[in-house]
């Protein structure tokens, strides 16, 4: 906040020499908490792999009872709970028990909203020796990975790191469920009867407009190896696969349906030429007039900022990919024929970016 006065005054000091050493202590003691960021991290990750908020109940519970239901030694697993409890993730009582916090219980198995899957990949152990490189790749704006493991990411993934794809796989599923339902609530599909979701994994967004809206028909076009693991409601004896199309296929090469409505969430985030073959190919596909919702992670104009250029740097050093700024989403989509429209959030992460084909 500024305030103003009536009488100006002239520092005799230069903003350097202003800062005192009660003022630098505070600077300094977060530089250093930021320093050990990997700490945090890598605690986050051993509770969640140790399933510890899932064997703390509704009642406290002392390191020891933990370690003894868990089968481990109690000693490191209080020190791991109280380094913890300084960020909010489980709390300690006067009596030395542990209680839950509202994100401990994100990382619970079957917690609702559960992270435990998130926390687990993003913290996974290429993660380790990919970020100490992160220099290297903002010096030449490409990702490191193929130097690292003398392969693509996604082909590393799937050919040696078996059990780090699954973590990935139920990472993207649980995401992808929880904005779901924001989604289906948020977009107004008045005079929509059909709708496409580009690139749109297991289906969970369309599966939920599908619910919502009875009379819309949809397809969901993706990977083959992807479509064939859809959600269950899409797939042949599901609730929903009446009124669904599994289009196996690549967006980057070909979009081959018309809709009424495009959805492109969470994939525009390749290099720009990816992008744009992206775009394109929605907007040789489409009739002249139909929508294109785009949903993203901003690293602007947005209350996740923290999270959303993390993820842009961890983008840069597997892939070489980027999340979008509004203004650089927008001149990609208006390149590639879209006229945007109306730009709001959808909840804390994602903003919708509603735009017509022009004719």
């Amino acid at each position: 906040m500024t305030t103003t006065s009536s009488t100006p005054t002239t520092p005799t000091t230069t903003p350097t020499t202003m800062t005192s050493s009660s003022a630098a202590a505070p600077a300094a003691m977060r530089l250093r908490e930021l320093v050990f960021g990997a700490a945090c991290a890598a605690a986050v990750r051993a509770a969640a792999g140790l399933r510890v908020a899932d064997a703390l109940g509704e009642s406290p519970a002392t390191a020891d009872e933990l370690a003894g239901t868990l089968g481990i030694e109690p000693g490191p697993l209080g020190r791991l709970l109280r380094a913890l409890s300084c960020y909010g993730i489980f709390a300690e009582t006067g009596d030395g028990r542990f209680v839950h916090t509202e994100m401990s219980r994100l990382l619970q198995e079957d917690a609702p909203n559960s992270l435990r899957y998130i926390a687990l990949w993003c913290t996974a152990p290429w993660t380790w020796e990919a970020w100490p490189r992160l220099d290297e790749a903002v010096r030449s704006g490409e990702s490191v990975f193929p130097d690292l493991y003398g392969k693509e990411f996604f082909d590393y993934l799937h050919d040696d790191a078996a059990d780090t794809a699954r973590v990935f796989d139920k990472a993207m599923t649980h995401s992808s469920r929880q904005s779901a339902d924001d989604i289906a609530r948020f977009v107004d599909l008045t005079g929509v009867d059909s709708v496409v979701d580009i690139g749109g994994g297991q289906g969970h967004v369309l599966a939920s407009l599908l619910e919502r809206y009875p009379q819309l028909h949809g397809a969901l076009l993706d990977l083959p190896t992807v479509v064939a693991n859809a959600d269950p409601r899409l797939r042949e004896g599901g609730a929903l696969a009446s009124r669904v199309r599994l289009l196996p296929g690549d967006c980057r090469s070909e979009v081959p349906i018309q809709a009424d409505l495009y959805i492109i969430k969470n994939i525009l985030e390749w290099d720009d030429d990816s992008t744009r073959r992206t775009l394109r190919n929605v907007v040789a596909a489409a009739r002249p007039g139909a929508r294109v919702l785009v949903i993203e992670n901003l690293v602007d104009d947005s209350p996740s900022m923290r999270f959303t250029t993390a993820m842009d740097l961890l983008l840069l050093l597997n892939v070489g990919g980027a999340k979008h700024s509004k203004d650089s989403l927008v001149t990609l989509m208006t390149e590639a024929g879209l006229a945007v429209g109306d730009v709001r959030p959808v909840n804390a992460y994602l903003h919708a970016f509603d735009c017509t084909v022009l004719g």
